[in-house]
This record gives C-alpha cells, structure tokens and sequence, in this order.
C-alpha cells in the first residue's frame, strides 16, 4: 500500500525528478561507480589479472601501512595541517562576512568584495608559483620586506617548520573571500526591523552583530563546522605537492601525497587504496561523532 501511495506521489510530481535525474546519474557514475575498486585494497592487484582476477590477501595491505615507519609521521602532518587550517581557516570567513555586512557605502562594499573573492579563482599551479615567487629568498617581495626593516633573508620554503603556516595562511588568503559568501547571503536574508528594534532600544553597532547576526548564523556555522571536521584528513595533494621540496619533506609529506606518490609513481595499486580507505573511514568516523556531539549539545546537526 505505501509503496503504491510513493509510486503515485512520484507520478504526480515527474517533473521534479527528472530534473533531479542529472545529478543522481552523475553521482551515480563519478563517485558510487569507482566505489567497486575499493577491494583493490585488499587484494594484491595486478593490472593484467584486473580486479577480480588478483588474489585476496584481507588486511596485509593495511597492516603494512599501520607497521611502517612513516605512519605516525603522515597522521601528525596531516592532522597538523588540518587542524591549524580550521583554527584559523574557519571564523575568518565569518569575520569578514559580518564586517562586509556593516559596510554602508555600497562601491566600498563591492569592491572589498572583489578584492577578497579574486583569489579564489586563480588556478592552484600559478597561485602556488606566486607563492614560490614571493618568499624566493633572493628576489622574492616578503624577503625584501623583511630586509627593509632590519631583517635577514629567509628560505622559507626550506624550512619545515615554515611550511604549516605558508600552506594554512595562502589558503586562507585564497579562499577567506570565498567562504564568506554563504555567511554573507544569510545576513542579507535578515529581516530588517529586528535591526530598527534594537536601534530604538539603543543597541549599538556591535551589540547588533553580537545579538542579532551571530545567533542567526549558528546554524550555519554549526553545519559547515561538522563538514569541515569531516575533511581533517583531507589534505589537499595538489597544493602541497606544488609547495613540497626535499628540504620541507618532514612536515610537507600527508596522506594524500604519499597515496599521490605510491599509486601513480610507484605503480602500488593496492597499498595506495588501502591507505586512501584508511583516511576516508578516518573522515567518516571523525563526521559521524562530530555530529553526534553537537546534536547532543545543541539542537543544529547534518542529520
């Protein structure tokens, strides 16, 4: 009887889902299809057997990975990295948005807006050759800053210890215009008597964003929060390949550069995907009980 009533309703409103049908056939293919690889990793794949014709071998793939010496090496980049980048990554959008939001001269406005989106559409290959060509220790405009000012020259990119905040603070640079976008489009959406009430009452500016802009953005805050703290494994590998040198190595190396590495470099189709699953239940489990957490703590969650 439900399934009748469903197939009915379905009936009724055809046109939605054929204009659904599009995005359901793209994730169909692109990201459920390769899913049937997957037992790659735990088989000792080789590419003139194919998938089914290579041998079981369960978990050793695995095991290798958790047994090798760079292991916690990778977590520790990869976690470092990611933490930092949300730390700072994350209420910067936010700060812009509620500082754009208060801006009254409406060019001002958008030329900020401008300003702060352009990075994002810069390719990653030439935003990172920017990069390398600002801190080149000889020519390079932050040395000739810092050499301004009293300091010496500085090979930044050599350094390991540098690499976490040039990787988190480019990032921030490229894309802190970006992300303030939605924050900005639900401000925009705020009724604006609760602003002329609270101006009657004598509320100044800041006491306007703090009581009125901040809670109606907790539900989106709290959304994108759990998604990002899905991603904490998720490196980027293009980024920090470009970055990456022998001299950075120790901190520059993260989960997705070494499954870059072992799988297209070095031909091991199997260890790559063990190590590529690995990270991927890490992110799931990391999402799951994030959002647990805040539904227990607060009434906002994914599901």
């Amino acid at each position: 009887m439900k399934a009748t009533k469903t197939l009915l309703k379905m009936a009724r409103d055809w046109q939605w889902y054929v204009l659904l049908a599009p995005a359901i056939i793209y994730f169909a293919i692109f990201s459920y299809g390769p899913m049937y690889g997957v037992q790659i990793a735990f088989k000792d794949f080789r590419a003139s057997r194919g998938i089914w014709g290579s041998s079981w071998v369960g978990f050793t793939q695995f095991e290798r990975f958790f047994n090798s010496y760079y292991f916690w090496d990778l977590i520790r980049n990869t976690m470092v990295i990611s933490l930092y980048g949300l730390i700072v990554g994350f209420p910067l959008p936010i700060i812009l948005a509620l500082c754009i939001n208060e801006l009254k001269n409406g060019r001002f406005k958008s030329t900020v807006q401008t300003v702060t989106y352009a990075p994002h559409f810069i390719s990653t290959v030439v935003f990172c050759g920017m990069i390398i060509a600002f801190l080149r220790p000889s020519t390079g405009v932050i040395n000739n800053i810092i050499m301004l000012f009293g300091g010496k020259k500085t090979a930044f990119l050599s350094d390991p210890i540098a690499f976490p905040s040039i990787y988190v603070w480019s990032d921030v640079w490229q894309n802190v215009g970006w992300g303030s976008i939605i924050y900005l489009a639900t401000l925009s959406g705020i009724d604006i008597a609760l602003y002329e009430a609270a101006t009657i009452d004598g509320a100044s500016r800041f006491q306007r964003m703090k009581y009125i802009n901040i809670p109606l953005l907790i539900p989106i805050i709290v959304t994108l929060l759990i998604l990002n703290s899905g991603r904490v494994l998720s490196v980027g590998y293009e980024k920090t390949l470009l970055l990456q040198n022998n001299l950075n190595l120790k901190t520059s190396e993260v989960i997705s550069t070494f499954v870059y590495k072992s799988g297209l470099l070095q031909a091991q189709y199997s260890f790559s995907a063990a190590v590529g699953l690995f990270n991927s239940v890490i992110n799931i489990i990391i999402l799951f009980l994030v959002n647990k957490i805040s539904r227990t703590v607060s009434e906002n969650s994914l599901w």
